[in-house]
C-alpha cells in the first residue's frame, strides 16, 4: 500500500513536472526522456547510461583565479550513453558572471533540440539530489554571484554532407587527381620513348663522324642527351596542346624546381630575401601556434599573460608583435612586384603597354588562386566532415561564412567585408596583397612619365595612410595589437585588414624594388655610412618592438602615443628591413648576409606560400578536437610549435607541387 502511495505521489510530482516544463515551451519528448534519465540517476542504484550522462557533466576544477573558468565536460562519454528510447548528446551553455564569460559542457537526451536546453537551464530542471548540475563559479573567487544565460549550443553527430560541402569535397579531388593523373603519363610517354631510342641506337651504325642515321634525319650525342633529360620545366615532350599541359602539371616538371639545391641560387640576386621570408613565415607560425589555443583553450590564461608580458624572451613567439612579421611580407611583395613589372617592361622593349599590365595581373593571379581555391575547399570539407569537442564550436562559423561569402574570396576583396563574414579568415592576407599589386603597374607608370611627379604621388600615400592609421586608432581608442591582450572587434573591422593602414609596406616595397633595378652606381660608398645604417636598424627594431610592449593597454580615451605608434611603425618597420636588403645587395650585410642567404632557406622559401595558407588548418584542428582545457608552460608550447611546423612543411611540399606550381608552368615562371 505504501509503495503504492509513493508511486503516485511520483506519477503527481512527474506530471507536475512535465507541466511546468510544458510552460517553458519544453516539446514533450524531451520532457519525458529528462525525466527518465533524473529518475534513473535518482535510484538507489542507478542505471549505467544515467550514471555516465553525470559523469560527462561539465564540473569546476581548480585554479579558477587562474583563468580555468570553461567546465567542457567529456564529450565522448556522453555520446557513449545510451538510454532506454534515447542517445545522449553532448550540448554546452554559455554564461556570464560578472565580466567573466564559460560555458558549461551537459549531457542530455538527443530528443532535446537546442531550445529545449535552453529553457531546461532557465527553469533550474537539471537537478541531482536537489542540486543544480550547472554550478556557479564561486562568489569568493570571481566577486560576482548573479549569473546570466548567453547562449546553448549542441554539437550533433556527423551528418551527410550537402550540396556545396560534395562540391568542395570534388574540386579538391579533381585539383589533386590533375597532378597525378598527368605524372603517370609523363612517365609512361618518357618510358616509350626511352625505350624508342634505344632501339633506334642498336639498330643503326656509328658512320665516322660520330652520329646515328635514322630515317633520314641525324641523332647525335648532344641530341640525344637533350631528349633525355634537358626538357626545360614547361616545355612539350610531344608538340600536343595536351601533352603540353599534362608535362607543365606532372610532378617530373614541377618538382624540378621547388626543392633546389644550395648551388643553384648562389648566382641569383636577392639571396638574402630567402632567410627574411623563412624567418617571417616562422614568426607567424609560432604566434599563431601560441595565440589560437590562449582564446578559449587554455586553463591558466592569467599565467600565460604574467609571463609573456614580464620576460623580452617571448619577444619573437608569444608576446612579441607577431604582426610585423606581416608588414615584412608585404614590403617583400612590393619589391618583388616592382621587380617583376620592369623585367616585364625590359622584355617588351620598354613599352608598357595595356596588355603586359593585364599579362603581369593575371599572372599574380594565376600564383595564388589555385592554392587559395584548394585550401578553401578543403577546409569547408573538413570541417563539415570532422566531429569536434567542445573547442570545436568556434571554427563551424568558418564553414558558415564560407557558404555565404566564397565568392570575394574568388574577387580577392575579402579583406573588405566585416571581420565575422571572411570565409578563411586568414587569407584576408590574399586579398590584400592583391589590391597592393594592382597598383604597382600605375606607380611605375608614373615613374617612368616623370621623377617629380612620382615622389608627390609617393609621399601623398605615404601621408594618407600614416594619418588613416593614426586618426583611426585615436577615434576608436584602438589598442597596439599585443597577443597578451583580447583585441576589441573594431581593432580588426575598421584597421588591421584595410588597405588604407596596411598599405605603406608595400609602397615602400615598390621604393626599394624600383632603386634596386634600376640603380647603377653603389649608393654606400664611405665605410661609416653601412656602419651608421646597421646602428639605426637594429636601434628602431628594438624600439618598436619595446613600444609594442609599453602600450599594450586599450585606452580608455584618446591616445596620442597609441595613435603615433599605429600610424608610423608600420613604415617605420618596412624600412629597416628595406636596409637589411639594401646593405646585403650592396656588400655589406657581413655574417647578416651570410647567414640571410644560406642555402637551406631555398627550399623552404619555395613551399613558405603553401604553409602560410595551411598552417592555421592543423592548429584549428588540433584545438577543436581538444577535450579538456590546455595547460600553458614553455614545454607545452614549444612542442606544440614545432609538431604544427613539421605537419606544416610536409603537407606544404606536397602542395606546392601538386596545386601551386604545375599553373605557373602552363606557360612561364612567375615570381
Amino acid at each position: 500500500m505504501a509503495l503504492g502511495w509513493i508511486v503516485f505521489l511520483l506519477l503527481v510530482s512527474g506530471s507536475v513536472a512535465l507541466g511546468n516544463l510544458h510552460n517553458y515551451n519544453v516539446s514533450q519528448r524531451c520532457m519525458r526522456d529528462i525525466n527518465s534519465f533524473l529518475w534513473d540517476l535518482n535510484q538507489d542504484e542507478p542505471k549505467e547510461y544515467a550514471v555516465l550522462m553525470y559523469d560527462s557533466f561539465g564540473k569546476m576544477g581548480s585554479s579558477v583565479k587562474e583563468g580555468n573558468v570553461n567546465q567542457p565536460g567529456s564529450v565522448q562519454q556522453c555520446r557513449s550513453a545510451i538510454g532506454p528510447s534515447f542517445s545522449a548528446q553532448y550540448c554546452q551553455v554559455f554564461l556570464k558572471q560578472g565580466t567573466i564569460q564559460y560555458f558549461v559542457g551537459i549531457c542530455v537526451p538527443d530528443s532535446c533540440r537546442e531550445v529545449d536546453v535552453k529553457q531546461l537551464v532557465l527553469c533550474d530542471r537539471l537537478q541531482f539530489n536537489q542540486k543544480s548540475l550547472l554550478s556557479l563559479l564561486p562568489r569568493n573567487l570571481i566577486n560576482q554571484s548573479s549569473q546570466e544565460m548567453i547562449m546553448t549550443h549542441c554539437l550533433v553527430d556527423t551528418v551527410a554532407p550537402d550540396a556545396s560541402d560534395v562540391a568542395c569535397m570534388c574540386v579538391c579531388c579533381v585539383m589533386l587527381a590533375i597532378p597525378l593523373a598527368a605524372t603517370l603519363f609523363t612517365a609512361l610517354r618518357r618510358s616509350e620513348q626511352s625505350s624508342t631510342v634505344s632501339h633506334t641506337a642498336e639498330s643503326c651504325h656509328l658512320n665516322v663522324y660520330g652520329t646515328l642515321k635514322s630515317n633520314g634525319s641525324e641523332i647525335n650525342g648532344r641530341t640525344l642527351e637533350e631528349n633525355g633529360r634537358n626538357n626545360p620545366a614547361g616545355q612539350c615532350i610531344s608538340q600536343s596542346c595536351l601533352s603540353s599541359c599534362l608535362q607543365a602539371f606532372s610532378l617530373q616538371t614541377t618538382s624540378k624546381g621547388v626543392f633546389s639545391t644550395p648551388f643553384s641560387v648562389q648566382c641569383e640576386n636577392y639571396t638574402s630575401l630567402n632567410g627574411i621570408r623563412v624567418l617571417s613565415l616562422l614568426w607567424i607560425i609560432c604566434g599563431h601556434a601560441a595565440q589560437f589555443p590562449v582564446i578559449n583553450n587554455l586553463d591558466n590564461y592569467k599565467t600565460w599573460r604574467r609571463a609573456v608580458e614580464s620576460s623580452p624572451i617571448y619577444v619573437f613567439t608569444i608576446s612579441g608583435p607577431v604582426f610585423l612579421a606581416v608588414d615584412t611580407f608585404l614590403l617583400l611583395g612590393g619589391l618583388l612586384s616592382a621587380r617583376s613589372l620592369l623585367s616585364s617592361i625590359d622584355k617588351a622593349e620598354d613599352n608598357l603597354s595595356l596588355g603586359l599590365v593585364a599579362n603581369y595581373l593575371f599572372k599574380r593571379i594565376k600564383r595564388i588562386q589555385p592554392l587559395h581555391l584548394f585550401t578553401m575547399c578543403f577546409t569547408i570539407s573538413l570541417i563539415s566532415l570532422v566531429q569536434g569537442g567542445p573547442y570545436w564550436f568556434p571554427f563551424v562559423e568558418t564553414l558558415i561564412d564560407c557558404k555565404a561569402y566564397w565568392w570575394a574570396n574568388l574577387l580577392l576583396i575579402s579583406n573588405l567585408l566585416p571581420v565575422h563574414e571572411i570565409c578563411i579568415p586568414w587569407t584576408w592576407y590574399l586579398s590584400l596583397d592583391y589590391q597592393c599589386y594592382a597598383t604597382t603597374p600605375l606607380l611605375v607608370y608614373i615613374y617612368r612619365l616623370k621623377k617629380s611627379v612620382f615622389a608627390v604621388v609617393v609621399g601623398g600615400l605615404l601621408v594618407i595612410t600614416t594619418v588613416t592609421s593614426a586618426a583611426i586608432t585615436a577615434c576608436l581608442h584602438l589598442p597596439v595589437f599585443h597577443p597578451s591582450t583580447v583585441t576589441s572587434d573594431n581593432y580588426v573591422l575598421y584597421y588591421y585588414v584595410k588597405p588604407y593602414t596596411r598599405y605603406g609596406p608595400f609602397l615602400i616595397g615598390i621604393l626599394t624594388g624600383i632603386y634596386l633595378t634600376t640603380k647603377k652606381d653603389q649608393l654606400l660608398k664611405e665605410k661609416w655610412q653601412p656602419a651608421l645604417g646597421w646602428f639605426c636598424c637594429l636601434s628602431l627594431m628594438v624600439l618598436l618592438i619595446g613600444l609594442a610592449y609599453l602600450l599594450k593597454e586599450t585606452p580608455a580615451h584618446p591616445s596620442v602615443a597609441h595613435a603615433l605608434y599605429q600610424g608610423m611603425h608600420r613604415l617605420l618597420w618596412a624600412l629597416t628591413v628595406s636596409w637589411i636588403i639594401l646593405a646585403c645587395e650592396e656588400g655589406f650585410g657581413g655574417f647578416i648576409k651570410t647567414f640571410l642567404s644560406f642555402g637551406f632557406w631555398v627550399p623552404l622559401s619555395n613551399i613558405s606560400f603553401a604553409c602560410y595558407l595551411i598552417h592555421p588548418i592543423f592548429i584549428i584542428l588540433y584545438n577543436g578536437l581538444q577535450e579538456t582545457p590546455m595547460h600553458y608552460t614553455d614545454i607545452n608550447f614549444m612542442y606544440l610549435f614545432l609538431g604544427h611546423l613539421v605537419l606544416t612543411l610536409v603537407f606544404s611540399s606536397a602542395l606546392t607541387v601538386l596545386i601551386e606550381k604545375p599553373y605557373l608552368h602552363l606557360k612561364h615562371r612567375s615570381i
